[in-house]
């Protein structure tokens, strides 16, 4: 099937371009063209008055359309998830799970094998490019909203789970202090990609697992320690080092905008990702959910527990986006590599992911810049109108 997008105001991933059309052909980008007077053997679509840009991608979501990873989810809760996500130009993302059980971990992971069978249909399924196992080998002194009973030592067996390469992206996420430098080189050795979060971990503590291969930083700011005049933390470690990523929460409730526009100036240009950590609240008209017995209810935005506790988030990308320009301040195009590119090269598929141009993925989002709403994506060159 050969599709034509026109009229729209591309964004190729590094510029602008009026005037012209993309072509797709067999889930891939064909070309960039003038905008032609035939469409000779295409299925056009008319983009007039949206920005046509690379897909987003988010390596952290929990939950959404009313479905949460963690709770023995299906294969058609995980497709809810990713056609919730789909509304808002999430193309690409990493289910992610909120440390649980050693079985819901198999599960999990005998799931996202399942999902990577019909990638490449037409289904949002091909969204998922892999998963997130965010714990449980994190530290309850900053556990947030992780059940303190699932929180524990390295499981036997876990290397291998967690690591094993039909899996697609494996991200997982540890704090440094409980697992040690030997677990992150070995998850490394086997192909995964590694973060930090949840850890009360010191500035050396991090060095040291940066040195082990320690790739990013999960939610920056959020449940780690803060940068002080004498001990810089976590938060002063992830700023001080060019060559790992950072993702951030930007809903505005997570972090201060003075806080994430001091942290992107820091780090080099690329480092700084947009994530959601989306809960189940994400594209449902029910906005209360449980998880792990505890009900979590969004209210004007905000994920929290009864006690006010901040709890995930009810954001999405496109609301990211919106926020990056509108809250921030930084400039669209710089906002969109920050939910494209940038997440792109952190999970090493920036080779066929994060740009419009030939070759790569037709994986694209098509929205309104006045309203910031989706109107429409393709994944793997699969259409869908919202």
């Amino acid at each position: 099937m050969k599709q034509i997008l026109m009229h729209a105001r591309l964004f190729d991933g590094d510029q602008f371009h009026a005037g012209k059309a993309v072509t797709l052909k067999d889930g891939q980008i064909d070309g960039i063209i003038d905008t032609p007077g035939s469409l000779g053997g295409y299925e056009p679509y008319d983009l007039t008055g949206l920005v046509l840009a690379p897909g987003f991608i988010d390596t952290q979501v929990n939950g959404g359309g009313g479905v949460m990873l963690n709770g023995q989810t299906d294969l058609e809760g995980l497709e809810r998830m990713a056609d919730a996500h789909r509304c808002f130009g999430t193309t690409s993302m990493l289910p992610t799970l909120i440390s649980d059980s050693w079985s819901s971990m198999e599960h999990v992971a005998r799931l996202i094998r399942q999902a990577h069978r019909h990638w490449g249909e037409n289904s949002s399924l091909s969204a998922v490019k892999g998963v997130h196992f965010e714990g449980p080998y994190l530290n309850v002194d900053r556990k947030g909203v992780h059940p303190e009973k699932q929180l524990r030592a390295i499981d036997d067996g876990a290397l291998e789970l967690m690591t094993h390469p039909d899996l697609g992206v494996r991200l997982i996420t540890v704090a440094p202090e409980k697992v040690g430098p030997s677990f992150i080189r070995d998850c490394v050795s086997s192909g995964a990609l590694v973060s930090s979060g949840h850890t009360a971990a010191g500035f050396q503590e991090i060095a040291t697992a940066l040195r082990a291969g320690l790739r990013g930083f999960t939610h920056l700011f959020n449940a780690m320690t803060p940068m002080g005049s004498r001990e810089p933390g976590v938060v002063g470690a992830a700023l001080d080092d060019p060559d790992s990523w950072c993702g951030l929460i930007a809903d505005g409730f997570h972090v201060h905008p003075a806080s994430m526009r001091n942290a992107i100036r820091a780090k080099p240009k690329g480092k700084i990702m947009l994530v959601t950590d989306a809960m189940a609240s994400v594209g449902a008209e029910k906005k209360s959910f449980t998880l792990n017995g505890t009900t979590i209810t969004a209210k004007d935005g905000r994920c929290q527990l009864e006690d006010g506790t901040i709890a995930g988030s009810d954001l999405s990308m496109i609301g990211a986006v919106r926020n990056g320009v509108e809250l921030l301040g930084l400039p669209l195009p710089e906002v969109l590599r920050m939910a494209s590119r940038y997440p792109a090269q952190f999970i090493r598929m920036d080779t066929s992911l994060g740009s419009v141009a030939p070759g790569f993925a037709a994986d694209l989002v098509a929205f309104d810049p006045t309203t910031w709403t989706v109107r429409h994506s393709w994944i793997n060159g699969f259409h869908k109108a919202h």
